[in-house]
Parts: structure tokens; sequence; C-alpha cells
């Protein structure tokens, strides 16, 4: 099992540039840098440096001003690169060599979206597995062939080292972060404050271009919002295809064309988000779990959970229950 880490020291420095993205720039900025008294004195603290401060423009069609150089980077506990220039630019030896210090000193690195590929050539990523935007991922692993690169997941991640996919994956993986650090309720708060999910089902599959179906009150439509919404009953490719009206080798592209995954598998992505929300939100058993999610026993739950979200539902509920009803 992965070895997750926990940073104590509480300096958050976001690693600015020429061109900085200023969404991924900002949202970090917005879990790190303002002022949650809530969270009591050892709440982050955040700053930026650049390896040239000064007036830096923004891919925003505004500036920003940053004055702390690298050195800022020796005494961060965390070190966010909130993107990178889109063409993969190749960092100066000064900042690939500041980047390998801080993280061998016990610095944590922290990757958001084209991000990935400054780390990447630090060498850090040779190896491991990680992502980026699904549009990068084949130039990334094309440029760097050591790196695994899951071009799925939204993001991915342990010891001390993490990457995350396009730009509001940025802040799943930031909220992770807070999560490793101060656990499940201080995540929950920031991201109520922010208004988003604390959590995220499926991988970037969802959101890769493909034609949209042209009516959204279509039978495919309703068989979706179907499911969704009773995914526990016994389903079938059978009874899927009749209920949508359509033979089920039409149903399988449709669903393909629609959701990017086959009937089956995206149902049990829906079921698995049912199964996450029982073990976030209840006492209940993992047989009574597995029942209400449409996962037939317990043994098939652990098998799909695990595959899916990396650890088994009993060490998810620890990690991330949240006070029961």
């Amino acid at each position: 099992m992965p070895k997750h880490s926990v940073s104590s020291n509480r300096l958050v420095v976001a690693l600015t540039y020429e061109g900085l993205c200023a969404f991924e720039f900002g949202i970090t900025a917005e879990v790190f840098g303002l002022p949650r008294p809530e969270m009591g004195d050892d709440w982050y603290r955040f700053a930026a440096c650049a390896e040239r401060p000064g007036r830096l423009a923004t891919n925003a069609g505004l500036a920003v001003e940053v004055d702390k150089d690298l050195e800022l980077l020796s005494e961060a506990g965390t070190i966010v690169i909130p993107g990178w220039r889109s063409e993969g630019e190749v960092p100066s030896d000064t900042l690939r060599s500041a980047l390998l210090a801080a993280h061998a000193r016990g610095a944590r690195l922290v990757s958001i979206c084209s991000g990935a590929f400054l780390l990447a050539a630090t060498g850090l990523l040779n190896g491991r597995r990680a992502t980026t935007h699904w549009r990068y991922a084949e130039r990334l692993q094309m440029a760097y062939p050591a790196i695994l690169v899951d071009a799925d997941t939204l993001y991915a991640g342990d010891d001390r080292i993490f990457t995350s996919a396009g730009s509001a994956a940025g802040i799943d993986l930031l909220l992770h972060l807070v999560r490793l650090d101060f656990g499940p309720d201080a995540a929950n708060s920031v991201a109520r404050r922010m208004v988003v999910a604390t959590h995220r089902s499926g991988g970037q599959a969802q959101f890769i271009e493909r034609p949209v179906l042209a009516r959204s009150d279509s039978a495919l439509g309703s068989l979706l919002d179907r499911l969704r919404s009773n995914p526990a009953e016994p389903w079938t490719i059978e009874r899927m295809a009749r209920k949508a009206a359509m033979s089920e080798r039409t149903l399988a592209r449709r669903f393909r064309e629609e959701t990017g995954e086959s009937p089956l598998a995206w149902l049990t992505e829906q079921r698995l988000g049912l199964a996450r929300d029982l073990l976030e939100t209840t006492n209940l058993s993992m047989e009574h779990i597995a029942d209400k999610a449409g996962m037939g026993s317990a043994t098939n739950l652990r098998l799909h959970f695990t595959s899916s979200v990396g650890i088994p539902p009993n060490v998810y509920r620890k990690q991330f229950r949240r006070a029961a009803a």
C-alpha cells in the first residue's frame, strides 16, 4: 500500500513563472492562503516565489508581483507547481536543482495540470504513476517514457510527490492534501467554503471531448437518470437495453459515446459513489453497504472499491468518515 505523506511543515510555497497559469495559482492561494481562524494556529502559511522575482505575466491578461526567489523553496514543507508553460519547456539547471534539493530534504512536491512536465524534467517522476491533463498525457509519456502516465485519474501520488489532471482536478488534489494533514473534517470545511465536492467519483475519461447526445430527454438520457437514482437495482445489459428501447449493441455504442465507458463500468462507478457516501456517513456493516449500493457482497465491494479508489473500504472509512447521522 502506498505511503502517504503528511507534512508538519505548514509553509506552502507556490512556484510562479512568466506565463503563470492564473487559475491554478488562484486555487492554490484559495486553499492554503486564506485566513481560516476556525482551523486554529497550526493552519498553513502561504507564499510565492519565482526564479526571477518581479512582475510576471499570467495567461489571464494580468500580472503578479513576486518578490521572493528560489531560496524560499529551502524553507517550504509543500511546494505547488501551478501549471507550467504549455509547450513543456525544460527548466533551467538552477530551478531543477532547487526542486531536487527541496525534495531531498523532505519537502512535498505537488503539480497541477501541465505542472507535471516540470516535475518530470527533474527525474523525480521516473518509475512513478503520474497524471496530467488528458490532452497532454500522450505528450508527457512520449517525452518521459520512464513515467507511468495514467491519463484517466484525477490525481495521483504518494511519498511526497503528487500530480493532478486538468485545472479543476487541482482542487481535488489540494483538498486531498488538507485531508492528509488535518483530517477529513478540515477538508470538508474547506470544500464547503469553496462550494465544491470534497470527493469526485470517476476519472478524466468522463471529461474527454466526445459527441453529446442531441436531446437531453433522449431514451438514453432517461436511462442514465434512472441508473443514477437507483444504482442498487439488479441492472443487466438486457434490462438497460429494454428500458432504452434499443438493442444491446446500440446501447453499448451510445453509452460509450455519452459517458466514455461501458454500461456496466459506468454503473459500477455510480454504485461505488453511493458506497463512499455510506462509508463516510453511516455505521452500516460492509454487507449492508454492499447491499444498499448494489455491489452484491462485501467481498465484491472490497474488490471493486480497492481497485477504483486505491484503498480498501474499511481503510477509507477510517480516513474519511464524517460524523454519522
